[in-house]
């Protein structure tokens, strides 16, 4: 039986698509799909039925399934098992964290990882909290930092922190209280990325739980652009701390706190909930909850 093919298999299983499954593999959908012939040929059984919609599991490529992942993880254990022979776990771990995480803890994390792990690779991609869940059910990423993600039966999500979201103004606009009533933001122009991120849905949702519907001056999906727009006068935004205090020039803002009720966007590790993690992605994942925290833990002077 031929691992590339079982992790052929496996890709195309847990993405449901051929299509799918060609594009993250990047291999040709008919050489993907001979492959799986293969695989069933030799074994002597249909393992996916193919419809218009994609493909699904028979009851022996559910078996198969549950079998090939143990192996595939079993075979990543075995080459680190001979890496650490050498004296260092091997391997490789994509990452993937939000903008403003990454500015603040792309540097200390690969620097601990190469002196941690210096046989192993690492790749950092940034996004959206929604796309990297789902590059992580896709096998694109390994670990990905989600902000207030929501429970999924493929996602394993481990707590990290909590940060407060802060009412964010040009300093000569903003008044001398140093805290706002989250109903004062309806009479305030916001500028605020686009659905789903995960920070607009939060502030969207409490808003209209208290029966306002915000006023959105523009949508834009960058923090730097959110504020170089903020200190142009074009609205206000809600932020976390270090957003603003890692921009360019952060003495051009003034924050406040956001009050009845305090806004805060959690921060979750996610990992695949089916996909057993190797010594190395347990490991990284201990790494980046420990600086994580270090770095990211909010200080209470705004």
């Amino acid at each position: 039986m031929d691992l590339k093919q079982l992790s052929y298999f496996v890709r195309v299983a847990e993405l449901g698509s051929f299509s799918r499954a060609s594009v993250v593999l990047d291999i040709a959908q008919p050489a993907l799909s001979r492959q799986v012939r293969l695989l069933e040929l030799e074994l002597h059984q249909h393992l996916l039925v193919r419809n218009g919609r994609g493909v699904s599991l028979t009851e022996a490529g559910k078996v198969l399934l549950e079998h090939s992942r143990g192996v595939l993880h079993q075979v990543e254990r075995l080459r680190e098992e001979l890496s650490r022979v050498r004296g260092s776990l091997a391997g490789s771990v994509a990452l993937g964290m939000p903008p403003t995480v990454s500015k603040v803890l792309t540097v200390p994390v690969s620097r601990e990882f190469r002196r941690r792990m210096p046989e192993a690779t690492l790749s950092i991609t940034e996004g959206l909290s929604a796309p990297m869940a789902q590059a992580l059910v896709a096998g694109r990423l390994d670990i990905a930092l989600l902000h207030n993600a929501s429970p999924s039966p493929d996602i394993s999500l481990t707590p990290l922190l909590e940060e407060e979201l802060l009412l964010v103004q040009r300093r000569e606009d903003a008044p001398e209280r140093k805290t706002a009533q989250l109903a004062e933001l309806a009479q305030l122009e916001l500028i605020i990325p686009s659905r789903p991120n995960a920070i607009r849905m939060l502030v969207e949702g409490q808003l209209i739980n208290l029966g306002i519907v915000p006023r959105i001056a523009l949508e834009i999906d960058g923090v730097a652009a959110i504020l170089d727009l903020v200190a142009d006068g074009a609205g206000c935004a809600v932020l976390t701390r270090h957003a603003v205090l890692t921009a360019a020039h952060p003495e051009r803002y003034t924050m406040r706190r956001i009050s009845e009720p305090r806004l805060a966007s959690r921060l979750y590790m996610a990992m695949h909930a089916h996909r057993p993690a190797t010594e190395t992605q347990k490991a990284m994942a201990e790494l980046l909850t420990r600086l994580a925290r270090a770095a990211l833990l909010p200080d209470r002077d705004v």
